[in-house]
């Protein structure tokens, strides 16, 4: 509680120290970051080409709107004075003067006064200020002026000390500091005479306006020459004037006076009404010190400050209301009432009545939004609803945080959607009758209504719900639409009505209701007219704001074609206030909320005029003509530069050949990098607010990347040659590598072939050999077979030679018959040999291996196995070994038991397989 009562007590005391605040032209103030010079800012002027130049200390800086450009004298000295005529923009310095041309964008000088010399040694001359007066064109220091008429200097010497001259009407008048003012006449000075009140005064403008001339002098004010009679001007404000230390004064347009100070900033004064508005740095200037004033040709101003740059948009009709204190906080909602302005902020609830902005008592908090009902301002509140009329303030209900109020569609009823559902206010009149909407206690953000006993309620973080009650204003039901259409994102649902239509912006598409089926369905005509909308606001049947891609867009609904009226960024750049953007009309006004305070916007739609521009396009900060050609992956600047730096300055985008969509020239400049070797094309666009109207193009080249450059298309044929010749060169050398080997493989092959023909032909022979011995062996089988033969008929013929003993009894007849028989079976002893002879080599392979295995068998032995594996029986046998049947029987007994047989194992197939 105590904490509460401090909170309090201090709210009051800072509501009653809040100094004077008021609606202000936008300002854009520079910086030396911004522009990369010095601090002083001596003298400005616009020139033909639309660009603002600055003395600027030791540079003169230009800037188009698009780039600052900062160049220095030869000598390096300072520049003082600046001043256009044509194409030359003319400067002053010390025991200097000269003029700047462009070329190849860029700035270049030229000498006037060291070409002629008209500075001597002994001479400590700065020029102060350059003017034109009749053809001829003056540089002017503190001790005398030289005319420059296009080929001749001439000068002249002053007489006393000056501070300014100043061409009025046909007259050149120069101001003294002690002797008052001076008529320049044929390089002659006479004093005018009844001004004897300006001696001893430095005088820094003299200006006629309406047969009027006005002397502002530094420390005295202003004086107003009028039929003749000179006396100070009659104007509250030339006190405050006295005191502030005039620097530089000038009328302007829509009869309006512009007085810079040394201390107290610029005042602007209104000649029609007698008002004035004092811009300084307590609420936008850098700082107070006015240097110079120039007029652009929108009629706003440029002033040189003693830190920087500021542009004012004096003519514009937009205006501003800052607050840099901080106290205001961030403005939720914002209504003008007939005194004044209310304001909801994040700090309380402010009203803005004679200049004087104050913290209205007991709204200290969370305020979100201010409508006017009739007379009455309802104000939601993060602890309530409050009402303000004629100046009283009081609460309505504890309702808490009242965040948006819509009028109902149907009948005179209001919808307020607060923290914790909806509220009715059914009669205008009488605020107090409310009714609370049952069965939806959720913080509803948005909520409209275009039929009877259906309401529409957005939830805070999500979900749209459809609420229906009856006549007794008993809710029936509360249906989740977005869970019923199925639509899985929808956070921050807006809901916006246009012409008794209720439209959803869901996710950034745009969906209406269809009763018929209770789905939404999307919106053909505003997904078509507003894609990537982040918030809309509607102003009246066929007005309504959007934010679209972080632009603001005032849109004018004629029919089914929208007309777009872009508001330019720099009016609220990083000053909207996401999610909570309010728009409050005031009739031809349109207040819209920002972080510190509000903007008044007067959106009128006429006929815009197809601007010009001009297209510099730079590369390396070097300035490439149309058409040109660019190196591969070079970074390509494109200023597009419209020479308007006021409110009506065109809306422009731009596509290229590759681009489909229409792209917002922001801040004049197109960077384009990562381009693609070929041709290009940039259009530019001006968008009169229904149809894009295309005002200017650029062309050029990209060349191929410096590895398809012609000379490196050379180098790649060279290494495709050398590596084609050295492939060649590698192959020949190869090839002969490979006849040679083959060569060595023929001759390898030739040896190898007379080595296998070698060894064939000692095969063959030895085949050969092995046939002849295979011959030798038949021959010799056929002669043991024949042995064999013999043998047996020996013992035929012993037999009959057996049988003739047995048959003859005649001795003599036995005699003949037994010779007889021998003569015939006779065996030649030298065909046993033979045979014996044959019969071993015949089977030696045989002999060897069995004596090998039996080395204990006899010879005997082994004859009897040869004739056994002949498969000999024991009958054929017994003749051959000259035994007798039961010999051989016998001996095959012995056989056995030296080859160790069992009696079961056959003796010949035993030998067989040896």
């Amino acid at each position: 509680m105590k904490a509460r009562i401090t909170i309090i007590i201090l709210f009051y005391f800072i509501s009653s120290q809040l100094y004077s605040q008021e609606l202000l032209p936008f300002v854009e103030n520079y910086n030396k970051s911004d522009y990369q010079g010095d601090n002083q800012i001596w003298s400005v002027a616009q020139g033909n080409d639309n660009a603002m130049y600055f003395a600027n200390n030791y540079y003169l800086l230009r800037y188009d709107g698009v780039k600052w450009e900062k160049y220095s004298l030869p000598n390096k000295t300072i520049i003082r004075s600046v001043m256009v005529d044509g194409d030359r923009i003319y400067t002053g310095s010390y025991k200097e003067f000269g003029y700047w041309h462009r070329k190849n964008g860029k700035m270049f000088y030229v000498s006037i006064s060291d070409k002629t010399k008209v500075f001597g040694d002994s001479d400590n001359e700065e020029i102060w200020k350059i003017f034109k007066f009749k053809g001829k064109i003056y540089f002017q220091s503190f001790n005398g002026i030289f005319l420059f008429d296009g080929k001749k200097i001439k000068q002249s010497k002053f007489d006393f000390l000056v501070s300014y001259c100043f061409p009025v009407g046909n007259e050149l008048l120069v101001a003294s500091v002690e002797k008052g003012i001076y008529k320049m006449n044929n390089s002659k000075f006479e004093k005018i005479e009844g001004w004897s009140v300006l001696e001893n005064n430095v005088i820094h403008a003299i200006e006629k306006h309406q047969n009027k001339t006005y002397i502002f002098t530094k420390k005295n004010g202003v004086y107003v020459e009028d039929k003749g009679v000179l006396s100070p001007w009659k104007d509250p404000l030339n006190d405050i004037l006295k005191a502030a230390n005039i620097n530089v004064a000038k009328f302007i347009k829509n009869n309006k006076l512009i007085i810079g100070t040394a201390n107290k900033g610029v005042y602007v004064f209104d000649l029609n009404s007698g008002s004035y508005k004092n811009i300084n740095r307590n609420n936008v200037l850098m700082n107070n010190s006015i240097l110079s004033i120039s007029q652009d040709t929108e009629n706003d101003l440029w002033l040189g400050l003693d830190n920087g740059i500021a542009h004012i948009e004096v003519n514009s009709p937009i205006s501003i209301f800052y607050d840099n204190s901080g106290i205001l906080g961030s403005v939720y909602s914002v209504a003008s009432t007939p005194k004044g302005y209310l304001m909801a902020s994040n700090h309380g609830v402010f009203k803005y009545e004679d200049k004087q902005l104050s913290l209205i008592p007991n709204t200290q908090g969370q305020a979100w939004n201010i409508s006017k009902i009739n007379t009455k301002f309802l104000i939601g509140h993060n602890e309530g609803t409050f009402i303000y009329e004629d100046g009283l303030f009081y609460k309505l209900s504890t309702i808490n945080g009242g965040w948006n109020l819509a009028k109902s569609s149907i009948n005179n009823s209001y919808l307020q959607a607060t923290y914790s559902g909806v509220v009715i206010y059914n009669d205008a009149n009488n605020l107090k009758n409310t009714i609370v909407v049952k069965k939806i206690m959720k913080p509803i953000k948005y909520v409209a209504q275009n039929r009877k006993n259906e309401i529409w309620a957005a939830d805070n973080n999500r979900g749209l719900y459809r609420i229906l009650y009856n006549e007794a204003n008993e809710t029936t039901n509360v249906e989740n639409v977005t869970q019923r259409s199925k639509i899985s994102n929808d956070f921050g649902v807006k809901i916006f009505e246009f012409r008794n239509e209720i439209l959803f912006l869901i996710n950034k598409s745009w969906y209406t209701y269809n009763s018929i089926n209770n789905q939404l369905e999307k919106n053909k005509l505003f997904n078509a007219n507003f894609k990537n909308v982040s918030n809309i606001v509607a102003i009246d049947e066929n007005h309504f704001l959007v934010l679209q891609d972080g632009l603001l867009y005032h849109i004018y609904a004629n029919g089914n074609n929208f007309i777009r009226n872009i508001i330019q960024e720099k009016y609220y750049k990083g000053k909207i206030i996401n999610d909570n953007l309010k728009v409050f009309k005031n009739k031809d006004n349109y207040l819209l909320n920002l972080d510190d305070g509000f903007i008044s916007l007067q959106l009128k739609y006429t006929s815009k005029q197809k601007g010009k521009v001009s297209i510099e396009a730079f590369v390396n900060d070097d300035l490439i003509e149309n058409k040109s050609k660019i190196k591969y992956n070079s970074e390509i600047r494109i200023h597009v530069i419209s020479g308007v730096y006021g409110v009506t300055s065109p809306n422009l985008v731009y596509k290229t050949n590759e681009t489909k969509d229409f792209i917002p020239v922001k801040g004049g400049l197109i960077v384009l990098n990562n381009l693609s070797s070929g041709s290009h094309e940039i259009t530019i666009y001006q968008h009169d607010g229904l149809h894009y109207n295309t005002i200017s193009n650029f062309q050029f080249m990209v060349a191929q990347p410096w590895y398809f450059s012609l000379w490196m298309i050379v180098l790649y044929l060279f290494i495709i040659g050398m590596i084609l010749y050295l492939y060649y060169k590698w192959n020949k050398m190869r090839y002969i590598q490979k006849l040679e080997l083959r060569e060595e493989e023929l001759k390898h092959q030739k040896k190898i072939l007379e080595m296998e023909l070698k060894a064939e032909n000692e095969l063959t022979s030895q085949e050969y050999e092995k046939h002849i011995l295979e011959l030798e062996l038949q021959s010799k089988s056929s002669e043991v077979a024949g042995k064999s033969l013999s043998i047996a008929k020996q013992s035929e013929m012993i037999e009959k030679i057996q049988g003739i003993l047995d048959a003859e009894t005649d001795f003599n007849k036995l005699k003949s018959e037994i010779k007889k028989a021998i003569k015939i079976n006779a065996l030649n002893k030298h065909e046993w040999e033979t045979f014996e002879t044959n019969l071993n080599q015949i089977h030696n392979e045989f002999i060897v291996m069995l004596s090998k295995k039996y080395p204990n068998l006899t010879s005997k032995d082994i004859k009897l196995c040869i004739y056994l594996k002949m498969n000999l029986s024991s009958k054929e046998i017994a003749p051959m070994m000259n035994i007798s049947f039961r010999g051989v029987e016998l001996h095959r007994y012995r056989l056995r038991k030296k080859l160790n047989l069992t009696q079961d194992e056959n003796l010949s197939k035993f030998l067989l397989n040896i």
